[in-house]
């Protein structure tokens, strides 16, 4: 009975993502515009956005306007290392608190090339927390492709002024 139970936890605390989440800005938040595009209208203008987190497989961001009502949404998204990419996605969950939506997207579409880089970016995020976890001396590293999002106390940024 002990083991069923046990197999029981696993299945409920099984990790479903594919890609590693770029927490963007540990505790700080990243404004940025989306240009969301509805099939058969002339464009929806852009939308200011604060985005939650981010990985190669969607994205969960924070409105003051209500999603667009539509299954698939072409957008836009500008960030730093990460400029004007086109994805094509679909509105997995609205969470609504008063005039804020909480929104989660999943990427239908989108290069494999971003793809790439916004999973390089997370697994480099995601190694410098280890680096700190394990209170290593140099946590920051010269190689890191999510430094334009970066503002942990740890940052160097004379390791990427002269890459600017």
């Amino acid at each position: 009975m002990k083991n069923s139970k046990n197999t029981e936890t696993k299945k409920i605390f099984k990790e479903r993502r594919k890609h590693v989440r770029l927490p963007i800005l540990h505790g700080i938040l990243e404004p940025v515009e989306i240009e969301f595009f509805a099939k058969g209208t002339n464009g929806i203008k852009p939308q200011p956005a604060i985005l939650s987190d981010l990985s190669a497989g969607g994205m969960r961001l924070i409105t003051f306007l209500e999603p667009p009502h539509s299954t698939n949404l072409n957008i836009v998204l500008s960030l730093n290392g990460l400029e004007r990419i086109p994805i094509t996605g679909k509105i997995s969950w609205v969470k609504q608190k008063g005039e804020v939506f909480m929104t989660g997207i999943s990427f239908i579409t989108i290069s494999k090339e971003n793809q790439k880089k916004i999973n390089n970016m997370a697994e480099d995020y995601s190694d410098c927390d280890t680096r700190i976890a394990l209170k290593l001396p140099e946590v920051c590293v010269e190689t890191c492709k999510a430094n334009g999002l970066c503002n942990k106390p740890q940052k160097d940024d004379t390791l990427f002024k002269a890459k600017k």
